[in-house]
């Protein structure tokens, strides 16, 4: 018999420990519990390295605490990210280091954004905490066949979601390509968090032309905030520049 291994990953103990002696009953499921985000990747790595990987993580979607070298999911379609719930960003965290890991959301309730979110940060479905053990069990062997599982209520909910991130995304991706080489570098520091004079030290230039190159990189993009002008480049799948010593052109070769 293929035995699925399951890991539950909610910071409500009473709730964690049910829903795992309950899945442990099934003869096919071996299960574990942990308590937060980073408990839940330590386990993961655990696991790999003894060779015995977890197939489904059961994520709450409330989940408490900051989870260490997850990558936060992006908006759907607001720019103020610093509202995104941790368990989707531990969905973000898990797809981006073990993405053989199949990730299912547990919530409270039925949220088209938060749905959304969860399956752009990686999610292979969305689950009501409260639902049944046996439509529990047909999602997790669901998504093990690389099906997506939403409730139906969501399912319109979620794709209006979906659309409209589609299109803001075009729509940044539309205005970064209208900057110069030189500003999309700019904005790639501005990603990274690096203020005026960093900026200027890293591409060799001076204060007043680094001010001149954000000045023109917030009026094309048509932002008047450098967090605004960050929230719109993630969106447009720009990164950051590599902090850790990349070579950049002096002079002015990519002004």
């Amino acid at each position: 018999m293929v035995r699925i291994r399951v890991l539950v990953v909610d910071d409500h103990r009473i709730f964690a420990e049910s829903l795992a002696a309950a899945l442990a009953a099934e003869p096919d499921v071996d299960v574990s519990a942990a308590g937060s985000g980073p408990a839940a990747l330590r386990c993961l790595e655990r696991a790999a390295a003894e060779g015995r990987r977890f197939d489904v993580l059961l994520v709450d979607a409330d989940l408490g605490g900051n989870v260490l070298g997850a990558r936060p999911a992006v908006s759907v379609h607001d720019n103020n990210e610093e509202g995104l719930v941790d368990g989707i960003s531990l969905v973000a965290g898990v797809r981006s280091g073990q993405p053989a890991v199949r990730t299912v959301v547990l919530a409270e309730k039925d949220d088209p954004r938060r749905a959304a979110l969860a399956l752009q940060a990686g999610a292979s479905g969305w689950v009501a905490k409260d639902c049944s053990l046996s439509r529990l069990l047909t999602v997790i062997r669901g998504v093990l066949r690389d099906e997506t599982h939403l409730p139906p209520a969501l399912l319109t909910g979620v794709l209006r979601e979906l659309t409209a991130a589609r299109k803001h995304r075009t729509e940044s991706e539309r205005l970064v390509e209208s900057l110069t080489p030189r500003e999309r570098e700019v904005l790639r520091c501005m990603v990274a968090g690096l203020g005026r004079k960093a900026v200027a030290e890293r591409l060799f230039l001076s204060p007043h032309t680094v001010r001149t190159h954000m000045q023109n990189v917030l009026g094309k993009l048509g932002v008047h905030s450098t967090l605004a002008a960050v929230a719109l480049a993630r969106r447009a799948g720009v990164g950051p520049v590599d902090l850790a010593g990349d070579v950049v052109e002096r002079g002015g070769q990519l002004a």
